[in-house]
C-alpha cells in the first residue's frame, strides 16, 4: 500500500510517499480504509526528535494519528464495529510507527467511534485529537455551567473547539486571538481579545472579577498573567505549559485516546453544537507541503490530508 514514511528525524524534506506493508491487526484492532488523516503539530515535533524519550519511534515512521475511513476487516473481538463501517478515531498507540498518512491503517477499537454523520471524511479527520484536547482539558478544569473562562489560542485547531465546547456548557467564554481572527472567535461564541502587551489588562478590562478557569492552548508565555487574571479557586490548565501545574497548581494536559469522548464529540457535532473548520486540504502526494503550512504557524482551524 502507499504511505507516507520518514527513516530518520529531521524536516518535511524528510517524507515521502512509499510503498509499505498491509497494516497487522490483533484481536481488537481493525483495518481501516483512509480516506482522510488530520495532521496536529505533535506530529511534526516527533518528526524533528523534540518527543524522543517520551514516544518511542520505529522506523520507517508513518506519521499522524487522526484518521476518518472504513472498517475493511474486523479483529477477532471488535463487535463494536462491522466491515463497511464509517468511523473516526485517535490512533496513537504506544509507539510511533504505523500512522494514519497510509491507504490504510490498524485502528484499535478503545481508540475509536462511529463518524458524525453530518461530516464529510475530510471534516471528520480533522475533529480527533483537537476535539478530544479540547473536551478533555475543560473537563479537568472543571468548567460547566455559569463558568467565566479565558481561552488562549482561540482560534487555533484546539482553541475553535475548545470554545465551543465552553459555550455548550454553559460558560462565558473570552478568547485570544490575533485580530485578523476577531470576527472568526466572535462568531464561534466567544468575546474576542488580541494577544500581546497589554493583554492582562484587557482581560480584566473584559471580566473585572476574573476567571474561574484559565485554558492555555497556545503556549509561550499566555499564563504570564495569571496570577493577576485567576479569580479566588480560580483552575489553570495547559496543553503547552507545564507551569499549569507547577507554578499554579492545576493540570498539564497530554490527551488520552477514548471512544466514549469521541463519541461525544461526534454527537455534539451531529446536534449542531459544535462546528469544523477545515484551514486547508491536501493530497497524500502533497503531504510535506500540508506540514509545511502547519509549521508556518497562524493556522485558523484544521490542515486535513486526503487518501
Amino acid at each position: 500500500m502507499r504511505a507516507i514514511t520518514y527513516d530518520k528525524f529531521g524536516g518535511a524534506d524528510v517524507m515521502a510517499l512509499t510503498d509499505h506493508p498491509e497494516p497487522h491487526i490483533g484481536p481488537d484492532v481493525m483495518v481501516v480504509e483512509v480516506r482522510a488523516a488530520g495532521l496536529n503539530p505533535v506530529d511534526y515535533k516527533i518528526r524533528e526528535g523534540y518527543l524522543e524519550g517520551l514516544l518511542d519511534a520505529r522506523f520507517p515512521v508513518v506519521p499522524a494519528w487522526d484518521v476518518s475511513g472504513v472498517v475493511v476487516k474486523a479483529g477477532l473481538d471488535t463487535p463494536e464495529f462491522s466491515v463497511g463501517d464509517e468511523v473516526y478515531a485517535y490512533a496513537r498507540t504506544d509507539v510511533v510507527s504505523g500512522g494514519t498518512l497510509a491507504e490504510r491503517v490498524a485502528v484499535p477499537v478503545r481508540t475509536a467511534a462511529r463518524k458524525p454523520s453530518s461530516l464529510s471524511h475530510a471534516q471528520a479527520a480533522a475533529v480527533p485529537l483537537a476535539g478530544l484536547t479540547a473536551l478533555q482539558t475543560l473537563r479537568r478544569a472543571g468548567v460547566g455551567h455559569g463558568s467565566t473562562v479565558l481561552i488562549h489560542g482561540a482560534s487555533g485547531g484546539v482553541g475553535s473547539f475548545g470554545v465551543q465546547i465552553a459555550r455548550h456548557l454553559g460558560a462565558d467564554v473570552v478568547g485570544t486571538a490575533s485580530a485578523r481572527n476577531h470576527d472568526y472567535v466572535c462568531d464561534l461564541g466567544a468575546t474576542h481579545l488580541e494577544y500581546g502587551d497589554g493583554l492582562v489588562e484587557r482581560a480584566l478590562e473584559a471580566r473585572p472579577h476574573g476567571y474561574d478557569a484559565i485554558i492555555d492552548f497556545a503556549g509561550g508565555a499566555s499564563l504570564d498573567g495569571t496570577v493577576a487574571l485567576l479569580a479566588p479557586e480560580g483552575v489553570v490548565a495547559s496543553i503547552a505549559d507545564p507551569r499549569a501545574a507547577s507554578e499554579f497548581g492545576g493540570h498539564y494536559i497530554w490527551v488520552r485516546p477514548d471512544a466514549h469522548d469521541l463519541a461525544e464529540l461526534a454527537t455534539l457535532i451531529d446536534e449542531g453544537h459544535v462546528r469544523v473548520e477545515l484551514a486547508g486540504t491536501y493530497p497524500i502526494e502533497n503531504t510535506a507541503d500540508a506540514y509545511r503550512e502547519l509549521e508556518g504557524g497562524h493556522v485558523r482551524g484544521k490542515i486535513v490530508v486526503t487518501v
